[in-house]
């Protein structure tokens, strides 16, 4: 639309435009809440916001976005839900002094569900060559997203953050696509115009998880979050979802190994994501009975122990792998041991600091984040443990629908984690050892209350 405008209608109170009446029983406002006039000649354009945009907070960051990169609006009609269910609608005028600074916000709030009225459909430009996105292409989010395709609107498959997406014309489908994987010729999506995102909403359902997800703090109450945590592995399993755990080497290395492995014979571990390390130990522990050379049992440093890790490196080498390790009856307990004979699914994703590395390690980054991608379709639950780094990476591949929880006894992964798009993740600060072991208390009890 981008068009001119003479003047704006005098600003009224947001509070002055709620409705007095359930917003299902009233007609919308039409009196107009705004920021401070711009110039007779502003651009303008008209989006709508549809949903749970009140309680979810929705409505007031779309406002500040549009202010604080120098623009203004005009509430135009608004209809608050009363009850949680309701949903809530608002028709916005978006103002800015030029046509390319409307682009900007416009482009900014659209990533969380502010469309404009006037429907469009996506433009599609060919990728110029391989690994790369045409200039102008549309940057994805995490969250639900359809795109205008012939005057449809189409979901886009394999949700994922910082991708572009490629449409399918004779199938008439769109997903997401990594730059990396960028053919000649592949339709890309070009600028927001035709692409609608839908933010999530907070759902009832998830109120028991709101407190863990403020500020950082040791401070929770973590019987309440462990407590929770049990609950959604357990809800998980009778609905049939699938869970993923990402493990770091500290889980071995606190004599946390057991819990880990009884959680997987009980069914409630269907993926591990992991480093070389985290299996490079729980192999040394089984082989020698130390982890990073110290026995767990006692504590004590084993002479020589800082070479055990290695070798039992070399030794899975020599046979082949994890898998024959277990088959020829070398390795005969632990998390890996248990993966195996339990069919839980794993995947070991190298670095440049890696020992051997033992021979599933896949140390080709891009070759990794491909088996992740496919791995991860129908996980419903993340747990992520004592993993900076593998965290982080994980969070980037899942969809925000995708549940996660993150323990660690440094606070600043769960805030990472969450400052780098993972906004779903709900954090608890504490050490992994007595983390699990509650966990899997909590697990039993309540299986035992349950009869299963």
């Amino acid at each position: 639309m981008d068009a001119r405008r003479g003047g704006v209608q005098p600003p009224t109170s947001l509070a002055s435009m709620a409705p007095s009446q359930p917003a299902a029983a009233a007609p919308p406002h039409s009196g107009a809440a705004a920021t401070a006039p711009l110039a007779p000649n502003a651009y303008c354009e008209d989006v709508e916001l549809r949903g749970h945009i009140i309680d979810s907070l929705i409505l007031p960051k779309v406002l500040d976005l549009i202010t604080s990169h120098g623009g203004a609006f005009r509430i135009k009609q608004i209809a608050i839900g009363q009850a949680r269910t309701d949903p809530s609608h608002a028709l916005i005028e978006v103002q800015a002094p030029s046509q390319e600074l409307l682009a900007r916000i416009l482009h900014q709030i659209a990533d969380h569900g502010a469309l404009p009225v006037a429907d469009q459909d996506v433009q599609l430009v060919p990728a110029d060559m391989p690994g790369a996105f045409p200039e102008g292409f549309y940057s994805t989010t995490n969250q639900r997203t359809e795109i205008r395709l012939n005057g449809r609107w189409i979901p886009v498959d394999d949700q994922e953050m910082d991708c572009g997406i490629a449409v399918d014309l004779a199938a008439g489908t769109a997903r997401t696509l990594p730059m990396c994987e960028v053919r000649t010729g592949d339709l890309i999506v070009v600028g927001h115009a035709g692409v609608r995102v839908f933010p999530v909403e907070r759902a009832a359902e998830t109120q028991q998880f709101e407190f863990m997800s403020s500020t950082v703090s040791t401070e929770k109450p973590k019987g309440a979050a462990i407590r929770a945590v049990a609950g959604e592995l357990r809800r998980a399993r009778a609905a049939s979802g699938r869970t993923l755990v990402v493990a770091g080497p500290a889980v071995v290395h606190t004599g946390s190994g057991p819990h880990l492995c009884q959680m997987i014979r009980q069914g409630y571990v269907d993926v591990l994501f992991a480093g070389n390390a985290l299996a490079a130990h729980d192999i040394e522990q089984h082989l020698f009975g130390t982890s990073l050379g110290v026995y767990l049992d006692r504590g004590t440093i084993a002479e020589a122990g800082h070479e055990h890790h290695l070798r039992a490196i070399n030794r899975i080498r020599r046979l082949g792998g994890i898998r024959r390790a277990v088959e020829a009856g070398v390795l005969q307990s632990g998390i890996m041991y248990e993966c195996v004979r339990h069919g839980v699914d794993f995947l070991l994703a190298g670095s440049i600091r890696d020992d051997g590395p033992l021979p599933e390690v896949i140390t080709d980054v891009l070759e990794a984040q491909r088996q992740m991608r496919r791995k991860l379709k129908g996980v419903t639950f993340a747990l992520m443990i004592a993993t900076t780094l593998h965290s982080i990476a994980v969070g980037n591949l899942l969809p925000a629908w995708v549940k996660v929880v993150c323990v660690d006894i440094n606070p600043s992964t769960v805030i990472k984690l969450s400052d780098r798009g993972t906004f779903q993740t709900m954090g608890l600060v504490t050490d992994v050892e007595p983390f699990l072991r509650e966990l899997l208390e909590e697990l039993q009890r309540a299986g035992a209350q349950q009869g299963g």
